[in-house]
């Protein structure tokens, strides 16, 4: 008896089973993130919810950048741009922010001088509080990142140490009411308790 089965047939019993072949639909559900808890550090102010890594959190197949972007507009976080990750360290006051890594790999460092360094792949997503530093320390020349916000917050790029003033614009943004990676139901709204 043959085993094989074929490719019409395959996709009639995939389609079937309510999966798609396309990247925009297929975060898991059940990926879980890492999280990195980072501390003031120096003139960077992180912020004391926790960074949230989700490794392989997309198949690399097809268009990664257009599938991310679909799946980050639909968990409530519009895309705002295609690019890298400033070889600087900087933070955003203004808002929190989506690294969706849709080519390549990179060293970032997360949470100023002297913090966490993170390996990060196509596939990978970094969400990122308000407050929190990050930088480029290298990447490949295929690296490429979509970043994407929640709706209202526009970023900013701070560069020096935070004044009162920036701290008290750190603490106003309000935490999103949506996972960019699992939606609604995702980790991020439990974890992101201030």
């Amino acid at each position: 008896m043959k085993n094989s089965i074929d490719r019409r047939t395959f996709a009639a019993g995939i389609l079937a089973a309510g999966v798609t072949g396309s990247t925009a639909s297929a975060a898991p559900a059940t990926v879980q993130p890492e999280q990195l808890h980072l501390k003031p550090n120096g003139w960077m102010p992180n912020n004391a919810l926790p960074v949230l890594l989700y490794r392989q959190a997309l198949p690399v197949t097809g268009d990664l950048a257009d599938a991310m972007e679909q799946l980050f507009t639909r968990n409530g976080w519009p895309p705002q741009w295609r690019n890298g990750v400033y070889d600087f360290h900087h933070y955003h006051s203004t808002a929190h922010e989506v690294l969706g890594f849709a080519a390549g790999h990179a060293e970032i460092m997360l949470g100023g001088e002297k913090g966490t360094t993170v390996t990060v792949r196509a596939g990978d997503v970094a969400v990122l509080p308000a407050g929190t530093g990050h930088c480029r320390i290298s990447a490949s020349d295929d690296f490429l990142v979509v970043g994407a916000y929640p709706p209202g917050e526009h970023w900013d790029i701070c560069r020096t140490a935070a004044t009162p003033e920036v701290l008290a614009r750190i603490r106003e943004v309000r935490s999103p009411a949506s996972d960019p990676v699992s939606g609604r139901a995702g980790p991020l709204p439990r974890l992101w308790i201030a």
